[in-house]
């Protein structure tokens, strides 16, 4: 249901004597037979106009919209107005005023004048926020009248608004064109307090699962990152599982970040220079276009980061994986960057190598891909060889880890060895280091090894005996299935020494 109050309140008919001593005490001396009431406005072009049987004396200019207006009901009810010296205008028929960087704009002041005239109006949740902060900036106080604009609006924020989730969603999203005031009224705070108490309220003290608590999500993800990031902060703080914030993060990336969901499937052609999650990033940035929007979703992408859980179980692995090719394309800090690393690492037995392929572009470059003789590699082998390094890390400092995490691990850098493998611009080092990251311990089957390495024999034909001796050398033979003995003793990329063995 609709929720608005109607102000109505016609000026007050009080006697001449009171009226005049009212007009004196703000400067301003009006006989009383001036005293009107606006029978209605009436717009025309760029101009609001008072119909009323007296003449308006006073033109105040809002964005670009002219109010012709009376001076006597703005300064009762506004001090801002009654205290500046107000400019004489061109035509000598009154006074000109110009309102620089009103809140809530032209819009909001026509409802404002309104008020100031008694006239009915309607307040809600969509112009409460700015009615808020247009009254404060005309200091339209008690001392200068009882039930004055800004006791109205803080009793229909206070009362109505904050104990409404939809209301104060809708608030809260009226405040992202009214900084500052918005802010230092503090109605930015109470909102995100409020829907961040009610989002744990309703889903801490309830055993069901994620997936049936998902009903808020769409609702804070309509919302700027900074509203949202502080939604997230309250709402952790108040006892929200870290899983929920995840998936309400996961969800709000999903929303805001091109290519988010883009699953890369299917096998690939090396040297055409982009894959599907570049094309789908690429054009993105193509249709949305400029500068300023590439800052925007790098601001996005640093501060979703930095809100994240901290536990393992908070996000999947396929999501940071994500996140941390939006992070590169986009020229995210390195210290966000190395962040996702270590985060990835601790959950990479969960990954796949889809995930795992990370296209390489050059920091600053605007998503180009690099096009050095040297770095000519379609994906960032340099990434994967930390994300390993950090597994390994956290497997030391996990001595209770399940075995099975390491097992799977050597799957998927296996997997990923076959799919780098066929990188004709790959060198023959980097393949080396990546296949020889694992401790020996870690790979039970040699198999996915000798697939990755005669892979990459076929796509480097020209290599030397030498290389090729030093590739196979990764290898242990005896751990090698009956099929793959059988497969390389037939093989002639292989080095003969190593087909006699």
């Amino acid at each position: 249901m609709k929720k608005s109050l109607t102000l109505g309140r016609p000026l007050s008919p009080g006697s001449e004597s009171d009226y005049n001593d009212q007009v004196h005490d703000q400067s301003i001396v009006v006989p009383s037979k001036l005293v009107t009431i606006a029978d209605s406005f009436e717009k025309k072009e760029h101009s609001w106009f008072v119909t009323s049987q007296v003449p308006t004396d006073l033109t105040i200019q809002v964005q670009d919209i002219t109010f012709y207006a009376h001076k006597y009901p703005l300064v009762s009810r506004c001090g801002y107005i009654s205290q500046i010296e107000l400019q004489p205008s061109i035509s000598n028929l009154g006074y000109d005023l110009k309102l620089e960087n009103f809140p809530g704009g032209s819009e909001t002041f026509e409802i404002i004048l309104k008020f100031c005239y008694g006239l009915p109006v309607d307040l809600n949740p969509n112009n409460a926020a700015s009615l808020r902060c247009a009254s404060e900036f005309l200091e339209m106080t008690e001392e200068l009248d009882e039930g004055n604009l800004i006791s109205k609006t803080e009793v229909f924020l206070t009362f109505v608004v904050l104990s409404s989730w939809r209301d104060s969603i809708t608030v809260l999203k009226s405040c992202e064109n009214l900084s500052p005031w918005a802010e230092n009224l503090q109605i930015v705070r109470r909102c995100c307090d409020s829907i961040a108490w009610k989002a744990s309220q309703d889903n801490s003290t309830t055993g069901e699962t994620i997936s049936e608590e998902h009903w808020w999500f769409d609702d804070v993800a309509t919302l700027r990152i900074d509203h949202f990031m502080r939604i997230m902060t309250t709402a952790r703080a108040k006892g929200l599982k870290p899983e929920i914030i995840g998936s309400c993060i996961m969800h709000y990336a999903e929303k805001w970040l091109p290519g988010m969901d883009v699953a890369l499937e299917g096998p690939r052609a090396f040297g055409c220079g982009k894959n599907e999650l570049q094309l789908s990033i690429l054009s993105g940035r193509r249709q949305e276009g400029g500068v300023g929007h590439n800052k925007e979703l790098k601001m996005i992408i640093e501060s979703l980061v930095s809100i994240l859980p901290p536990e393992k179980e908070a996000v999947s692995c396929k999501f940071l994986l994500q996140m941390l090719k939006m992070s590169v394309v986009y020229s995210a800090t390195q210290v966000l960057v190395s962040e996702l690393e270590k985060r990835v690492g601790m959950v990479l037995q969960d990954a796949n190598v889809n995930d795992l392929l990370i296209p390489t572009y050059r920091n600053g470059d605007q998503g180009k891909l690099v096009n050095s003789s040297e770095e000519l590699t379609m994906h960032d082998i340099d990434a994967v060889q930390r994300i390993v390094e950090y597994f390994l890390m956290h497997e030391q400092q996990q001595p209770h880890q399940h075995k099975s995490s390491k097992l799977n691990v050597s799957k998927l850098l296996d997997n990923y060895l076959a799919e780098i493998a066929r990188d004709p611009n790959l060198s023959i080092t980097k393949f080396h280091v990546l296949a020889e990251a694992l401790p020996e311990n870690a790979r039970t089957c040699h198999d996915g090894l000798y697939r990755a390495i005669d892979t990459y024999l076929k796509t480097h034909p020209s290599l030397s005996e030498h290389d090729r001796k030093r590739l196979c050398k990764v290898m242990d033979y005896e751990k090698l299935s009956l099929d793959a003995c059988m497969h390389a003793a037939q093989n002639d990329r292989l080095p003969l020494r190593i087909v006699i063995q």
